[in-house]
């Protein structure tokens, strides 16, 4: 059998083999901020708040906070409170970081599928019982057929009534 020496066979140049070759000494770059002997910034060069900041505040009003508590199912605290400015403050905060992401150029940006794969990969062959995800044996009632045991129903869907008024 036929060896090369492992000089040959690395395609890059490391340290070990070469010591009088490093990072530092190829590196010709002049860097504003300082680095530790990796090259790796000692302070970050920007943050998420750094950049966030740079968006304009929107300001919601109102009527969209409470429409946003009760699209949620949830009592909004009394206007004028600490508690609604703080909570205000904090949607419009979830609303600028929403823009910021929506702004984000994805052109030429392919999707990707995080369904679980088996065996080769077949996406349209996967059960839930292949992947033991369903204990109910065979003769238990499941999905629709529950429906004849509400009190109340719309087509498919249960009814409930809220405890509030809109």
């Amino acid at each position: 059998m036929f060896r090369l020496p492992l000089r040959r066979c690395l395609p890059w140049r490391t340290p070990a083999l070469y010591p009088a070759r490093t990072l530092k000494s190829v590196s010709r770059t002049n860097t504003e901020h300082q680095v530790d002997s990796l090259g790796l910034p000692i302070k970050p060069l920007w943050s998420v708040n750094d950049l966030l900041s740079s968006y304009p505040q929107p300001e919601l009003s109102p009527s969209t906070f409470k429409s946003l508590h009760e699209l949620s199912a949830l009592i909004p605290p009394e206007e004028g409170t600490q508690e609604y400015v703080k909570l205000k403050k904090e949607l419009e905060e979830l609303v600028k970081l929403v823009e910021a992401v929506k702004l984000v150029d994805t052109t030429g940006v392919e999707l990707v599928d995080g369904r679980p794969f088996l065996g080769d990969g077949d996406v349209e062959g996967i059960h839930d019982e292949d992947l033991g995800l369903l204990d109910a044996e065979e003769d238990e009632e499941s999905g629709r057929d529950l429906l004849k045991h509400a009190s109340r129903t719309e087509g498919d869907f249960y009814v409930v009534e809220a405890d509030r008024e809109r």
